[in-house]
């Protein structure tokens, strides 16, 4: 990642009230490998780039975390009453996953299995676009950022499927969702990348 592309990503961020507002409480998350992901930090830069209100289409806000000793459904239900709590002010959902868990609930929901992920970043580099796999996690006063497939296609409200772990119908779900709220997005079809 380009340092000027990272500088501009903390700059749209911080410049939104309501993300703003959780990264500067992230003490309050107190979970072990967490990160704010996806969804939310896309979504501001297309709001951004495209002239919109900051919280425009802004449905929740995605933290993540890793407890490979605790995949109890419980424990990660507490941590997120707790973790809602704490943001009560916030105007959106706040989603709270333990991504050491995921292996267990996903074949279920998606109909075919995924491998454990061993961290939090091996399973932000799943997320079902290259613009949305990022993630952006407070520490020692900075915003350090995962973002495995680079800051290009987010920056340039680019829509591109990461074809690593998701199917063509969520990516379609995702993308018809987005193109009513973002119409200028770049949408790179299922099949035209490769």
């Amino acid at each position: 990642m380009e340092d000027e592309q990272v500088r501009q990503l903390h700059d749209i961020v911080l410049k939104s009230p309501m993300l703003s507002a959780l990264l500067h409480d992230w003490d309050k998350v107190a979970l072990p490998d967490s990160w704010l992901v996806a969804g939310a930090i896309a979504q501001t830069v297309w709001n951004r780039r495209f002239g919109f209100p900051p919280a425009h289409g802004i449905n929740d806000i995605d933290i993540v975390y890793f407890d490979a000793s605790d995949l109890s459904e419980d424990a990660e239900a507490e941590h997120a009453v707790r973790v809602r709590t704490a943001f009560s002010d916030l105007p959106v959902w706040v989603d709270v996953k333990n991504e050491a868990r995921v292996h267990l609930w996903y074949e279920a929901k998606f109909g075919y299995p995924i491998k454990p992920y061993t961290s939090t970043t091996d399973a932000i580099a799943t997320f079902p676009t290259t613009a949305t796999a990022v993630g952006l996690c407070p520490r020692n006063g900075n915003l350090d950022p995962c973002a495995p497939f680079g800051l290009s296609d987010l920056l340039g409200g680019i829509v591109r499927a990461n074809k690593r772990q998701i199917r063509r119908e969520i990516y379609d779900q995702k993308v018809s969702r987005w193109v009513k709220l973002w119409p200028n997005l770049n949408v790179v079809g299922w099949l035209e990348d490769g």
